[in-house]
């Protein structure tokens, strides 16, 4: 998770994007952002600074511009200064408004970045939020294996060495898509959803013990990868033992939970022979069935209490029979 982020940063990785320049001094660069939330200060410049949330990007929109440019040059000054005396980050002017002298001197006094933006106010809070909500999601790097099977993201998880690589392998063989292997980022969003990513520059090789790396982007082409997919099932494989009763039914459900997001839990126990990659499948399917509304084992003792209470309806006839 990002805890700090820096305005040089910021303005390097959203230049292009949001279609930021910089309009003054460039010390500015090196103040930090430390919130994801956004703020107009229209009170603030206004005179009340009580609750002013000068820690967050401030951002000045048609609004707050028209209200500087209202005010005789002194008061402008007079308001830019109070302003100007908390530690804010960064000013986004959006509309490609023109900036008043008052407010460059101002912020060129205190070091404090300018960037202007020819997005409108709506769009630029809409996509600066994405941003940062991303940049100061909280986030997880876990030992595992992450494979977009018809579209549902499986982790796999379990001891090293039990063959998490070789299934994703033969999964990709089978024409789905690897997200990553070995190590896999996990990120909550803020819809309370977990997304799964790589390492960037090692998110698509994988080592096969026996042979050693592999490249699957360039091994199977760009159908057989992705860059990140939403982690909707750990299946977590380990080793048979007899003496263990495995789930068989499926109506106890587990969760296993990551940055507070619950997901589906199955174990699968593997051993020589076993199938695991069409196992895999069926797991991904069964849980699109479960997200129509549709529960197998469910469904399966509702037939089994119907089964039985038709055998005790005939039973009952039955033994009434006297002719």
């Amino acid at each position: 998770m990002t805890e700090r982020l820096q305005v040089s940063s910021f303005y390097q990785e959203n230049q292009t994007r949001l279609k930021l320049k910089l309009r003054n001094n460039p010390r500015g660069l090196t103040r930090e952002i430390l919130q994801k939330e956004l703020h107009r200060p229209g009170l603030a410049l206004a005179g009340f600074i009580e609750l002013f949330t000068f820690d967050r990007i401030q951002i000045l929109g048609n609004t707050e511009l028209k209200y500087l440019a209202s005010l005789s040059d002194e008061n402008r000054r007079h308001s830019l200064s109070r302003v100007f005396e908390f530690n804010i980050p960064c000013i986004i002017v959006t509309n490609d408004n023109p900036l008043p002298i008052e407010l460059v001197q101002a912020a060129d006094g205190a070091s404090v970045a300018i960037f202007t933006s020819p997005l409108t106010t709506t769009e630029m809070s809409h996509l600066l939020s994405d941003y940062l909500d991303h940049k100061f999601a909280p986030t997880e790097t876990i030992h595992a294996s992450l494979v977009d099977v018809y579209g549902t993201g499986l982790l796999f998880t379990g001891r090293s060495g039990i063959g998490k690589s070789e299934v994703s392998l033969d999964l990709v063989e089978r024409g789905h898509r690897l997200v990553s292997d070995d190590m896999v980022t996990l990120t909550r969003t803020a819809e309370n959803v977990l997304m799964g990513t790589g390492r960037e520059q090692l998110r698509h090789y994988m080592e096969i013990r026996g042979i050693g790396i592999i490249d699957v982007g360039r091994m199977f082409g760009v159908r057989a990868i992705r860059m990140q997919k939403r982690v909707e099932t750990e299946v977590e494989l380990v080793d048979w033992r007899a003496d263990v009763d495995y789930e068989r039914i499926g109506l106890d459900e587990q969760y296993k939970e990551y940055l507070g997001v619950k997901i589906p839990h199955v174990i699968l126990p593997i051993f020589p022979g076993k199938n695991i990659t069409v196992i895999a499948e069926a797991i991904a399917l069964n849980l699109h069935l479960k997200v129509y509304g549709y529960h197998p084992a469910k469904e399966f003792g509702k037939a089994l209490s119907q089964m039985m209470e038709d055998k005790n309806t005939l039973q009952s006839y039955l033994e009434k029979d006297f002719e």
